[in-house]
């Protein structure tokens, strides 16, 4: 989940934040650790190391510290990003992660060498490192959420849309815990000879291409087969919500003590541990009646989890209803990821204006250069209701243009240190559901206030520019401003306008306008904005710009049920890019004046080049299938996607392949102080080849933007310096970073949710796909009529027998079908790399997943 910096940092040394109980034993539990066991159960899990040993470790460089990530897939095989940007450190098993859950910023200590990961050098089954949930850097992508609510993330530039990722495919279920565990405990004790085997890597699949080494010893072996591992010896910060969704059960031993006291929690996710809860948590008829609960979900909170117990203790926090059903199941995710979705409080709601209607004051008016009488507009998806930036363009006498962008003065109404400051910076981000909003602020703000509503006069900070016709920017005006925007277009509308220059468009087909301006005037602006942002955009892509557009399903809901009716494809078109090209102007011009005046303080975004280890397998990979790409920048990488596919048919489609693999090795963006990363180099945004960059333009939805807001009002006179000191803005920054992707895994739930419930209503669905991994029993397929990604198991079809091998360094599936008639022969089917084929998505009986079959190739193919 985060992304914190993996390199030292002793100063987060302290209590562990985040969870109600303590990560680190007390100096008594550690004296203990040394007395004779008798008596006592023996610990399952390393007690954890002191503070000042840990932050000793760390300075000496004998300790490294970063973000957990465990495989979805896989819950018993976790990693830590390498502080030099080699492959990630892997650690083996669940005593290995000692108690550690997905995402929090834990502390490891390396295993020696001869316990080294072997990495298996066909790259069969190089599933070392590919466990990132949601690691594609926002800046870069499309910007594609149209459904309800969305508004934000349907036309901000930094809408994160990623590789869908799906735990269905966990290889073992929760109930192999035990095994599991038992096997680590052997796995950290056995002696030398024995390590290797243990660990699973004496072993080496082999294929006849195969030239790799066949060593049991990981120390005879050089480094770039190997992957280190490592074990958890701390917790520096809890970031997992220590809350899960999932189902109690009885325990399995009627004649136990415990039975009587406490029922089994199994999480849904299989990165969290079952939990015992006390029974007095349950429903009064469980113990009686505990059939009729087994597909209710409950949210649990884990208290504890000591060193010598394979399972946490916890409290049973909520019942949330039947499982499968949209809302308990939303609750749910909400839950798990600490997303505050609970009423505004009085004290909150009292920061707000309480004599409506409200109205701007002479005196406001006063200091503001008064928009009012301009044709200014929002574009937005028809939806939207928290509508936070508006365009102007103006021709002027010269012949050239005078450009605005006018975004909602949120800090006006949110003043540094109230209740509703401290409630927004904890929140931090508005959460984009299929079907709903979480907001940030309260709706009077979102919807009202604040939102850019036709017709009505509004506060707002707004950055122009003189601009020549082919977007050469001439002059730049900052300031504070009130405007009245003329209409509320739709992207529908826009691009209606851009495709139909020439059509005179009637009142009826477009919202109400304000009689002060008219549609053709209206038009002729749109029309004027496209031009220069095609402009704009051409010149950012010349200058080394790279943007990853990847596929992102929509939904259609029945208004009553709120069920999922129909999904598609969303397509991003010129009137989305419009918008795109102005707001990532006016980011860049921000971020370049509130550096400027607050070099110690400005709140900017940067975006780390790609991970060398990751980027470099993702190299080998396409010089393996045949593939001449320029990884040098992100400029070239944008150049060979844009150039090095066709137009046949199917180009599209290997193209949004190639996408999701360029996205693996990016790393996130990330906000951060100015005062506290030194270097200037660490500033740029890698995918926008840009030296500064921020976030102004949604501050309806985003605490950053706030942020900046108010270091530009500083910046103009127009109010006293912020108050936070530089560490204050780092902590903020790092939290809007944690809360940022929490936000982003929510919604990517929220998609996979009602995708799942989309199979299971009106499954199955047939569609076209394309591999994009071939592993020695199974391939992953890009699903092309929905952009989801799917593993399918060789295993899973009706196969006689199916064949891996390496055809010159590309990796191929031979796939023998059995034959649908006894007089037929055997149907062969090559699986590699971008190979088309047909599948079907059915739905998993008695839950919410669905799996992806191969349907059989006709004889003729």
């Amino acid at each position: 989940m985060n992304n914190s910096d993996s390199r030292v940092n002793p100063r987060q040394l302290g209590t562990p934040r985040g969870g109600s109980y303590a990560a680190v034993p007390t100096s008594g539990d550690r004296k203990n650790l040394n007395k004779p066991t008798r008596g006592r159960k023996k610990s399952i899990f390393e007690a954890y190391m002191s503070k000042e040993d840990v932050s000793a470790g760390l300075k000496r460089g004998e300790l490294i510290q970063g973000p957990l990530r465990i495989n979805p897939k896989k819950y018993h095989e976790a990693f830590i990003p390498s502080p030099d940007g080699t492959r990630d450190i892997f650690i083996d098993g669940v005593v290995a992660r000692n108690r550690a859950l997905n995402g929090d910023i834990v502390v490891v200590k390396l295993l020696p060498k001869d316990q080294w990961k072997v990495i298996k050098p066909d790259g069969s089954d190089k599933e070392t490192e590919v466990t990132h949930e949601s690691d594609v850097p926002e800046d870069m992508l499309g910007t594609c959420i149209p459904q309800e609510a969305a508004k934000g993330d349907a036309k901000s530039p930094d809408v994160i849309i990623e590789a869908q990722f799906d735990d269905n495919d966990a290889e073992h279920g929760q109930d192999h815990l035990q095994d599991t565990l038992s096997d680590d405990i052997k796995k950290l004790s056995l002696d030398t000879g024995e390590k290797g085997k243990a660990a699973g890597i004496s072993g080496m699949h082999r294929t006849k291409q195969d030239d790799g080494p066949k060593v049991n010893d990981p120390r005879l072996l050089p480094d770039e087969f190997l992957q280190r591992t490592a074990k958890v010896v701390y917790i520096l910060e809890k970031k997992h919500s220590r809350a899960a969704t999932g189902f109690i059960k009885l325990l399995a031993d009627r004649n136990s003590e415990l039975f009587k006291r406490c029922a089994m929690f199994s999480p849904v996710d299989h990165r969290v541990p079952r939990v015992y809860v006390p029974l007095a948590d349950c429903p009064p008829d469980f113990m009686t009646r505990p059939e009729g609960y087994s597909q209710k979900l409950f949210i649990c909170r884990i208290v504890d989890w000591k060193e010598d117990s394979n399972f946490a203790t916890g409290q049973l926090c909520k019942s949330l209803g039947q499982a499968g059903e949209i809302e308990p199941e939303t609750e749910g995710i909400l839950t798990e990821y600490g997303v505050d979705f609970s009423d505004f409080s009085p004290e909150a709601l009292e920061c707000l204006p309480q004599n409506l209607p409200w109205v701007i004051s002479p005196e406001e008016l006063a200091k503001r250069r008064d928009l009012r009488k301009e044709c200014i507009f929002t574009i937005d998806p028809s939806t939207a209701r928290d509508l936070d930036d508006a365009l102007s363009c103006k021709q002027l006498p010269d012949g050239n243009l005078e450009v605005g962008v006018h975004i909602a003065d949120v800090s006006y109404f949110v003043l540094e240190e109230t209740e509703l400051d401290k409630v927004a910076s904890e929140r931090a981000t508005s959460v984009y559901l299929v079907q709903k909003v979480i907001p940030m602020l309260p709706r009077l703000l979102c919807e009202e206030l604040c939102s850019l509503n036709p017709m009505q006069d509004r506060l707002t900070f707004s950055v122009m520019w003189k601009l020549t016709p082919e977007g050469k920017i001439l002059d730049e005006w900052f300031g504070r401003t009130v405007i009245c925007s003329c209409v509320k277009l739709s992207y529908e509308h826009a691009q209606i306008m851009i495709e139909s220059p020439g059509k005179v468009l009637s009142p009826e087909e477009l919202p109400p306008v304000s009689p002060q301006h008219s549609i053709a005037e209206i038009q002729e602006a749109v029309l004027n904005l496209h031009r220069i942002a095609q402009n704009l955009r051409k010149q950012r892509f010349a200058d080394g710009a790279l943007h990853l557009d990847q596929m992102k399903l929509s939904f259609t809901l029945d208004q009553e049920s709120g069920m999922p009716q129909s999904c598609y494809v969303y397509q991003y078109r010129d009137s989305n890019r419009l918008v795109e090209e102005f707001m990532l102007l006016a980011n860049m011009a921000v971020a370049h004046r509130i550096y400027r005046f607050f070099p110690e303080q400005a709140f900017l975004r940067r975006h780390p080049p790609p991970q060398t280890k990751l980027l470099k397998d993702l190299m080998d990979f396409c010089n393996q299938v045949g593939l001449d790409i320029d990884f040098s920048s992100a400029g070239t990488l944008q150049k060979s996607l844009s150039e090095i596919f066709g137009v046949d048919k199917y180009s599209r489609a290997r193209k949004e392949v190639l996408t999701y693999m360029f996205s693996r090795p990016m790393q996130m963006a990330l906000y951060f102080c100015t005062g506290v990363v030194k270097d200037e180099t660490l500033f740029r945004h890698y995918a926008l080849n840009v030296p500064f960059y921020t976030h102004f333009t949604s501050p309806i939805r985003r605490y950053a933007d706030i942020i900046v807001h108010r270091l530009l009002s500083a910046s103009l006179g127009a109010s006293s310096p912020i108050k936070m000191e530089k560490e204050d803005i780092q902590r903020q920054a790092d939290h809007c970073n944690d809360r940022k992707m929490a936000s982003k895994r929510v919604q990517e739930l929220s998609g996979d949710l009602f995708f799942s419930i989309f199979v299971r209503e009106c499954g199955p669905l047939e569609s076209e796909a394309m591999v994009m991994g071939v592993l020695s029993k199974a391939f992953d397929v890009l699903v092309l009529k929905f952009g989801i990604q799917k593993r399918i198991y060789c295993n899973a079809l009706p196969l006689l027998d199916f064949r891996f091998q390496k055809v010159g360094k590309k990796p191929e599936l031979t796939l023998m079908w059995e034959p649908e008639e006894l007089e037929e022969e055997s149907v062969h089917q090559v699986i590699t790399i971008f190979t088309l084929v047909e599948v079907v998505l059915t739905a998993d009986s008695g839950s919410l997943k669905y799996s992806a079959l191969l349907k059989r190739p006709s004889s003729e193919k």
